[in-house]
């Protein structure tokens, strides 16, 4: 993203030049018409202002100079005193329609040409829209994105140091920090009423740091291509994972350091590959829920459209998105679904395309967004999207050890407010839920549950335990060759996600298994 300080010194180079039109793209008006009155200043240029509300106004002095407050007025204005004065440079803040060959786009086309003659140049602020190629061709075109990090750190000290001593203020440089980081990609209007906002309680604390993140969240929350998904900390536990768990702990910090002196890029996230109904998809928000960063689902799937480009496009608008919602969790739940294409599949292509597009931004795109993408069938994954250096870790989540289901039962029981089985009961739902997957433990509990809401908490025995438990046929049982060959790909190829050795029950030879470094 081209930072202030770049995008000044190129529309300063622009202006020296007297390119005869100059393309501004931005959705910050304001922030636009404060770097250009500063660089009239700084070259000694005479600068106009043209509104739909206002006319045409020295930039420098705010007083109005013509009072036709339509386009093609101002336009007319600005061509009359372009071919009397040299040097005129003339800013249309309010233009449309001009994306195509039109009536105005011609008209802004002749005015461009004249100025050419006299050294004159006349700015647009095209909020992002498109120019028509002719029109372009006889200029130059500028971008100047939402402030980034470095430049919100900023904003954060101007709105909040001249407050220090006069209300509470308990927040450090890092916290300092951690706001920019959350503020980024937010308008200046935005942020600043964002911290004008908390300031007017009368304190600033750090728990103000999540309110932060709350109100960012609200003006994502309806993103183009993107789904929000609630997760609360209070209601997601991840039993097992052990590994995992002690490897996100580390990039959580990676998340809010400074990697820029060391060359390093955020992290980007993980692929949780494995046996069905083991956590995956849980494993998504939990790292949303205990890094308090808001949680967005990418459907690959609902993104493909029926013509041509259309699908690229949507996941490209998609991915822009969740960059401007940085710092968030980007969960790609069965991400071979929507990928499925590009290993042989016929839909002319879309399906390459899309993979291409996701490991261009997966691998360039620098803001902070943490992606869990999950897969079951691992045989239709582009082996691109394997391949080291895309995510920063490729998991393997397997069935629930005897520890693990231990945990998980416990983990249920206790959600479910029930009464726990005896010791010995205990043991032997452990012992017969061998080659149950999370998911399968979760349905037996609930069928207790059930009957405590409908008999009520007496009813809940050790033989009601027993009965519900064995009642579940689990897919290690209905499916075992599929389950069997999944776990011997996940032997070789990924890093177990509970820290321990990944059991297969084949006498074919296998790799050494991975490992993370701890």
């Amino acid at each position: 993203m081209a930072a202030v300080a770049e995008f000044r010194q190129g529309l300063l180079r622009m202006l020296k030049a007297r390119i005869p039109f100059i393309s501004i793209k931005s959705i910050e008006r304001a922030r636009v018409l404060k770097v250009l009155e500063e660089l009239a200043g700084e070259i000694g240029i005479p600068m106009y202002v043209h509104g739909l509300s206002h006319g045409t106004r020295d930039l420098k002095t705010l007083k109005t100079v013509h009072d036709d407050r339509s386009v093609a007025g101002g336009l007319d204005f600005a061509v009359q005193n372009i071919g009397q004065r040299q040097n005129l440079t003339f800013v249309f803040t309010e233009i449309s329609d001009i994306e195509d060959d039109g009536m105005l786009a011609r008209h802004l086309y002749d005015c461009v040409l004249q100025a050419i003659e006299r050294g004159g140049s006349l700015c647009v602020l095209s909020n992002g829209r498109g120019i028509w190629p002719q029109l372009q061709r006889l200029g130059m075109t500028l971008t100047l994105d939402p402030p980034g990090e470095e430049e919100m750190l900023t904003v954060v000290r101007e709105c909040v140091e001249p407050y220090r001593g006069q209300i509470p203020i308990e927040w450090s440089e890092a916290d300092f920090r951690l706001a920019a980081t959350i503020l980024a990609n937010m308008t200046l209007v935005e942020a600043e009423n964002v911290l004008a906002t908390l300031m007017a309680k009368g304190s600033l604390v750090k728990a103000d740091l999540q309110e932060l993140s709350r109100t960012k969240d609200r003006l994502f929350s309806d993103i183009s291509g993107l789904e929000k998904v609630r997760a609360e900390a209070d209601t997601l536990t991840v039993a097992g994972l052990d590994g995992m768990r002690h490897w996100l702990g580390q990039q959580r910090q990676l998340l809010t350091a400074d990697l820029k002196a060391r060359k390093l890029r955020p992290p980007r996230g993980m692929l949780l590959v494995g046996v069905p109904g083991c956590g995956k998809s849980l494993s998504a928000k939990f790292v949303a829920a205990s890094w308090n960063l808001p949680l967005y689902r990418l459907d690959l799937a609902s993104i493909h459209g029926q013509y041509l480009g259309q699908s690229e496009n949507r996941l490209k608008e998609a991915l822009a998105s969740a960059d401007n919602a940085a710092p968030c969790v980007l969960w790609i739940d069965e991400i071979e679904k929507g990928l499925a294409g590009a290993t042989g599949g016929n839909d002319g292509g879309t399906s390459t395309r899309m993979v291409g597009q996701f490991l261009f931004w997966l691998q360039e795109s620098s803001a902070k967004v943490f992606v869990v993408a999950t897969a079951n069938d691992v045989s239709r994954l582009p082996p691109e999207l394997l391949r080291r250096g895309r995510f920063d870790e490729l998991f393997f989540v397997d069935l629930p050890s005897e520890a693990e289901r231990a945990d998980i039962i416990d983990l249920y029981i206790q959600r479910n407010q029930l009464p726990v089985p005896s010791a010995s009961m205990r043991e032997q739902l452990v012992d017969m839920t061998e080659g149950f997957a999370g998911a399968d433990l979760e349905s037996a509990v609930r069928e207790v549950a059930v009957q405590a809401v409908i008999n009520g908490d007496a009813a809940v025995t050790d033989g009601l335990y027993a009965k519900s438990f064995s009642n579940v046929v689990p897919l290690s049982r209905t499916s075992p060759e599929q389950i069997e060959a999944i776990r011997l790909w996940g032997r070789e190829r990924a890093v177990p996600a509970s820290g321990q050795p990944i059991a297969v029950s084949t006498d074919r030879p296998v790799g050494a298994r991975r490992g993370i470094l701890i």
